[in-house]
Formats: C-alpha cells, structure tokens, sequence
C-alpha cells in the first residue's frame, strides 16, 4: 500500500493576517497636502521660497504647475553675479577660455528665460565691463530692460568695470599704455551712462543703489533723479579721478530720502588740503571708512544716528612743512562733530555716551586717533 506523506507544513492554516479598517486604508491613500486645492496666489507664495533651480524641477511635474512656474510673479530677481550651478560657492576662480564660453552660454539662456518668463524685477545684481565691444555685455542688460517689467525694480548691485569669470589671457591682446586704458575706461564710462539714462526712465523706484561711480557731471545728475534712493553705496572707479567739493555736496542735497550712504573716494594728491561738507535732512548712516584721504570740514546732518570713519595711511612721505601746512586747513573731527550732528550715537562701532558733546574730547581720544586727520591726531610724516 503506497502511503501518502503530506508535510505538516501543508496541512497547517496559512498564517492569519491582521485585517486593517478600510478607513484607516483610504486616510494612506488621502494623507498628502491638497496643494493644488489652495487658491493660486497661495501656491505662487509657497513657491516664491524656492531657488530657480527649484522652480524649474518643480515645473517638471504637471501640466499644472508648469503654468504656475511660468507666472512673472515667482521671476523677482535677476542674478547675475552667481557663477551657476558649476561653481556655485567658489570664489575666486581662474578659469579657462572653454569655462568661460559655458558661463556665457548660461547668461544669455539666463536672459532668455527671464524674458519668456515676463519677469516683474524687484532685484537686478549684474558683473560685466560695460566696454567691452565684443560681447557686448551693454546690449545684453539693456536688450533685458526692455523685455521685462522693471518699473517695480528697487535694488541694483551694479559691477559695470569688470567681467565675471573672465579669463585672463582674453585680455593679452590688449595694450598695456596708458593712452589705451584711457580710451578703456571712456568706453566704460559712455556705457554706463547710457544704462544709467535707461535706468532712470524704466525703473524711477530703485530705493537701493550699490555700483562703481565715475562722479562726472553727467554721471552725477542722472544719479539725482533717483528720488527714492534710500541706500547708497558708490565705489571707486578710477582712482585717478578726483571728486571736487561742490559735487559731493550736490549729490547729496538732491536726494532727499536718502538714509544710508557709503562712499569709497580716493582723493588724488594733487588734491591734498582740500576739505569737504556733506549736508542731508535725512540721512541717518554715514560710512566713510573706505575711502582715503576725505576730511569733512563741516558737517550738517541733523539726524545722522552712526558715523564710520578711518584713517588709512597712504605711504607718502612728506617734509614736516608740507604737512603742517596741510593739516593746519582741516578741523578736528571732534569739533564738527558736536556742531553738525546733534543726533549721533556710535562712532565706528563705539556706543557714545549721552554726555560726549560736553567734554573735550574724553571719551572719543582713542576713536578720533584712528579717524581724525587734524594736528592733534596725526602726528606722522607717513601718509
């Protein structure tokens, strides 16, 4: 008789799984974030907190989100500056001809899409030598200007004397004589005051300025026309460019929001002696400290709150009659201080006391060591 052998394992009951409600089976299903239920304004904030590169992934997903992605409301800024996603966190970097093409590449697929995007700017930070005839870097920002919406626009950070990512054997060919770095720096300057005028007319609301300046006539009355301007900072441009008294003080008087101004002046040295007033009812932050040279023989600020101000040697030697003669033109800081700001409050850094203006000195001797150019503070033949 042929037996049958059934293995124990066959005959036992399959193993009983644990039933789960069908609620609890629909709430998995149900448990994400109805994001596409919110009104759309909503979704376009909660997408405005992502990067452009962000955006664009998120625009891979639907049909639905594309659209949103393409709306001019998530294109506020136009980034310039940054070197891509290639170097993105380098500074600093020497590349080469092939790295810089790629870069260039990304900037104008960068403008195209900034444009087929109908982008509402509030932003613009851009580096590129406006001189530059060949890739005419000009016609780029201004070809921009003029296919978005920027009248909203309130902030440039303007670097309009120097590429980014440049490579430095582009520039071999060029002459090193002075008489070319004069017809350079010309073709930079007519350039920039041709962006400077279409600026003033397509965005007259930029409340924050940060750019090169030339201070030339023409450069500062378009500057002026900037009624909204309420931080200001002018770099330099080309150090052997001088800025006179009278223009500083026009600047200034002619910007009547003003409240933060930094200014970065070289006073040449044919121009040693020569003192400056500054005047404005509203400026409240003054920051002088990169500038060389700048003595200030009357000040009128009656509601400037912090002054930054540094005296950086220059490494010029002069006979002790020279610089007696100099000096004995400049009044002490101290002293015009306590006569044309009556609201200051810190003085590079330093906390004053309610009581500064009574004493003579006091308090400030060591602060005005390292920032007042008068006799009593400068006792050096070393510029």
């Amino acid at each position: 008789m042929t037996s049958i052998i059934i293995s124990s394992s066959a005959t036992m009951s399959p193993r009983k799984r644990h039933l789960v409600p069908v609620s609890s089976r629909r709430k998995a299903a149900d448990d994400y974030f109805p994001f596409n239920f919110l009104p759309v304004e909503c979704q376009l904030h909660v997408l405005s907190f992502l990067n452009e590169v962000d955006k664009c992934s998120c625009a891979l997903v639907c049909l639905s989100w594309s659209c949103l992605v393409r709306s001019w409301k998530l294109w506020r800024v136009a980034d310039y500056s940054r070197r891509g996603v290639f170097h993105l966190g380098q500074e600093g970097l020497l590349v080469s001809n092939r790295e810089f093409e790629r870069w260039k590449a990304w900037v104008h697929h960068y403008t195209h899409h900034l444009i087929s995007r109908r982008a509402s700017l509030l932003t613009l930070k851009a580096s590129f030598d406006l001189g530059d005839r060949f890739n005419k870097w000009s016609e780029l920002l201004s070809h921009l200007l003029n296919n978005v919406h920027c009248r909203d626009l309130s902030h440039l950070d303007l670097n309009w004397t120097f590429t980014l990512l440049e490579p430095l054997d582009l520039k071999v060919h060029s002459s090193s004589s002075s008489h070319q770095d004069s017809i350079t720096k010309m073709d930079q300057v007519t350039s920039f005051q041709e962006l400077l005028t279409e600026l003033t007319q397509s965005c007259p609301r930029i409340s924050k300025l940060r750019l090169h300046f030339d201070w030339s006539d023409v450069s500062v009355s378009l500057l002026t026309q900037f009624q909204q301007l309420r931080v200001l900072e002018l770099k330099y441009f080309w150090v052997f460019k001088g800025v006179t008294p009278s223009t500083l003080q026009t600047l200034t008087n002619s910007l009547p929001n003003l409240k933060s101004l930094t200014l970065h002046i070289l006073v040449p040295l044919r121009n040693l002696g020569i003192s400056y007033t500054l005047e404005s009812p509203s400026l409240e932050f003054l920051d002088v400290s990169p500038s060389r040279g700048l003595v200030f023989s009357c000040l009128k600020l009656p509601v400037l709150r912090e002054l930054r101000a540094k005296k950086i040697v220059r490494g010029i030697t002069l006979d002790r009659r020279t610089r007696l003669r100099i000096q004995h033109r400049w009044p002490c800081l101290y002293h015009v201080l306590r006569e044309g700001t009556p609201k200051l409050q810190a003085l590079n850094n330093e906390r004053l006391l309610p009581t500064w203006r009574e004493e003579s000195y006091g308090e400030l001797s060591a602060i005005l060591e390292q920032s007042c150019y008068c006799v009593q503070h400068l006792d050096s033949w070393l510029w």
